[in-house]
């Protein structure tokens, strides 16, 4: 079957948390037989910031953020039998929601991927004309990266004819343990973009940690934070490209998660960031949010925080020893239960389901 997925970008992580997510999930769908061509705007310098080069599992189409040029691709979405719009494309996220409706076959699946769920139902219960809100009696059904039964009651609840987690996961051929990098080397480490709603929860997950433990010392990674004042021993990295991750997870005595405001609040809802360090079996401090047990065991596989004390209790108590057996608990774990191609295959099922159901006579 031919999927048309309109997205960010699957070729660069840069202003995108979402790219590995795509990467994970496209590449197992790409193994089971889809045929995968990925839209993308030339939009806030991703392309000149490329992770990867164009992968064997999907086409990429990389169109200039122009009304004329979004029309021309949306145009080839009536050659798909799966149509997907993803959120936080950033350009004509509206006009490309409406228009995968609008050009998608009336047998084909179109789909909703929601990525930021529980961000997109604040903006939803604010505003009764919002897009996504307008375009759900035209869907045949919203997947989510996260969120579980509340994200699925309250889609549903807005009018959608199904709604599906599909969370995020590893992808063990992109991350994995490494041979430690000098570069990285600290006490504890963040990755994560500066964003309005997770501003304030680094400042006390992370900056307050090191304010509190002056003789350790940490690094921070990701856009937009070489302009915030930071303790004197807290490093600031910059863009931490992907095929750096694993050795940004690797080297230090341990890493932090820090969910933003919305997904903390809900809940149910795991960054790519837990996956990718488990994956390299780093030891994982995760400030608190409901359901992190259906994902990592706390105390065994990963350390829960439920401030920035607790943050630096953990960081004062944890030895070498064991960093390191948490870290392989959690690799395990996530290797088991939590890979793409498990994603993928749930993923495949759904679209069977559908598949079926479409050719089944009333």
């Amino acid at each position: 079957m031919k999927i048309a997925f309109y997205g960010s970008s699957l070729l660069s992580s840069y202003w995108n948390g979402a790219a590995t997510y795509y990467r994970g999930i496209l590449r197992a769908l790409g193994e089971r037989g889809y045929d995968i061509t990925f839209y993308e705007p030339d939009a806030f310098d991703r392309q000149q910031h490329r992770d990867i080069d164009p992968p064997e599992y999907a086409k990429v189409v990389v169109y200039p953020a122009t009304v004329d040029a979004m029309r021309g691709v949306l145009a080839e979405a009536g050659a798909a039998d799966i149509v997907v719009k993803a959120n936080g494309v950033g350009v004509f996220d509206a006009e490309l929601l409406q228009g995968v409706i609008a050009n998608a076959r009336p047998d084909a699946l179109k789909i909703f991927w929601d990525v930021d769920a529980a961000a997109t139902l604040d903006e939803m219960r604010a505003d009764a004309d919002h897009p996504v809100r307008a375009a759900l009696p035209g869907l045949d059904m919203v997947l989510t990266y996260g969120g579980g039964a509340p994200v699925v009651d309250a889609y549903t609840g807005f009018g959608a004819k199904d709604c599906v987690p599909v969370y995020n996961a590893l992808d063990p051929q992109t991350h994995h343990p490494v041979d430690p990098d000098p570069r990285f080397a600290c006490d504890l480490a963040f990755l994560g973009n500066r964003l309005p709603d997770r501003e304030a929860r680094v400042e006390e997950f992370f900056l307050r940690p090191a304010a509190l433990l002056p003789e350790q010392q940490f690094l921070i990674g990701g856009n937009g934070w070489e302009t915030k004042a930071m303790p004197g021993n807290v490093r600031h990295r910059g863009h931490v490209f992907t095929a750096e991750h694993n050795a940004f997870n690797c080297t230090p005595r341990a890493v932090l998660n820090v969910a933003r405001d919305s997904m903390a609040h809900i809940g149910f809802s795991p960054a790519t960031r837990v996956f990718e360090a488990a994956g390299a079996a780093a030891c994982l401090i995760t400030d608190a949010w409901e359901g992190i047990e259906l994902f990592l065991k706390p105390d065994e596989e990963v350390l829960v925080a439920r401030d920035g004390q607790d943050v630096a209790d953990h960081l004062s108590a944890l030895t070498t020893e064991r960093a390191a057996a948490i870290g392989q608990a959690a690799l395990k774990r996530v290797l088991a239960e939590h890979t793409y191609d498990l994603r993928g295959e749930q993923v495949d099922a759904l679209f069977k389901v559908h598949a079926a159901r479409e050719v089944t006579p009333a």
